[in-house]
């Protein structure tokens, strides 16, 4: 079994920055990949970044060149640095690992930390 933590989350003003951290504990040797998700009220939850055994890195369309994700393995954490927010970014943001398929793709991620809210105000 794997557990994920999440950690970061809080409130600023847009054009802010914060950086989430997922602590990973557990079985983590075959956790390939490592991607964060976000979900905002009355919206479907929607894939954020991830980032594979060999640092590589995907990223939605909607977050590219602001956030930045990253880990140390030595630590076992995974990180999500986020600039200049905007209020569109509200939400849940989950930490998530998977063991099989493509890191590429948002499916079939097994493993799911509870969650930190990020809120941005205008």
């Amino acid at each position: 079994q794997v557990q994920l933590v999440e950690s970061g989350g809080g409130s600023v003003q847009a054009g802010g920055s914060l950086r989430l951290s997922c602590a990973a504990s557990g079985y983590t040797d075959n956790m390939y990949c490592m991607g964060w998700f976000r979900q905002a009220p009355g919206k479907e939850r929607e894939g954020v970044a991830t980032i594979d055994r060999d640092g590589v890195t995907r990223y939605a369309g909607s977050v590219k060149g602001r956030f930045t994700i990253s880990k140390d393995n030595a630590k076992n954490t995974l990180y999500l640095q986020m600039n200049s927010l905007k209020p569109e970014d509200t939400a849940m943001y989950y930490c998530a690992a998977k063991t099989v398929g493509f890191c590429g793709s948002w499916l079939h991620f097994d493993y799911w930390g509870q969650g930190t809210q990020v809120s941005v105000s205008s």
